[in-house]
């Protein structure tokens, strides 16, 4: 499993906000956060990548877990993203994932 500090290195303090970096897995069997990949967050969605469903997944699914607005920073139109987390710091959104991740252990 993932550690905090491994998803703590995916978060970075913007403010009074957070930025997460995201890899994103568009039109997965199943959806959610599955650790780590090249230091961003891998989140896996069943939506396509065509037209902004992919992207509207990721945030609504990043939302429902931290009980934050988001919105998309950088990287629309790619795999890689960042995520801007509003009124959250690092370490709140670090414990929130890491909660997931200890529920849905055998997440793909």
């Amino acid at each position: 499993m993932i550690s905090r500090p491994e998803i703590a290195g995916a978060l970075q303090a913007s403010g009074d906000d957070t930025l997460i970096d995201v890899w994103i897995v568009p039109g997965a069997r199943t959806a959610g956060i599955t650790g780590l990949h090249d230091g961003a967050l891998r989140v896996r969605v069943s939506a396509p990548a065509e037209g902004g469903k992919a992207n509207r997944a990721v945030l609504k699914l990043i939302e429902d877990l931290v009980g934050a607005r988001t919105n998309l920073t950088r990287g629309a139109g790619s795999r890689r993203k960042r995520v801007r987390v509003a009124g959250r710091t690092p370490a709140v959104i670090a414990d929130a994932l890491f909660e997931h991740l200890a529920r849905h252990p055998k997440s793909p």
